[in-house]
């Protein structure tokens, strides 16, 4: 994955579950010593749906950083579906 400050880090994917709407990858590579990550999907009874990310990682200190770049996705992804 290429993040839009330039910095590429090399996923493994651990687990696709079609049934859960869950996707669960690990990062490899600096600037962590360990990276887990999963999103899950849920339908709500309005007929939209929530999604719910979780991400561990280590060490602590760059999690600021790395929290800021996830922020972005997301906007990038909301501004994606929602044009």
């Amino acid at each position: 994955m290429t993040f839009a400050n330039g910095m590429t880090i090399h996923e493994i994917i651990v687990d696709v579950d079609d049934q859960t709407f869950r996707h669960v990858w690990s990062a490899r590579g600096e600037p962590s010593t360990h990276h887990n990550a999963s999103i899950q999907v849920f339908a709500e009874d309005d007929g939209t749906s929530r999604r719910v990310g979780i991400a561990d990682i280590l060490p602590n200190e760059i999690a600021g950083a790395i929290a800021e770049m996830i922020q972005q996705g997301l906007n990038t992804l909301k501004a994606t579906l929602e044009a």
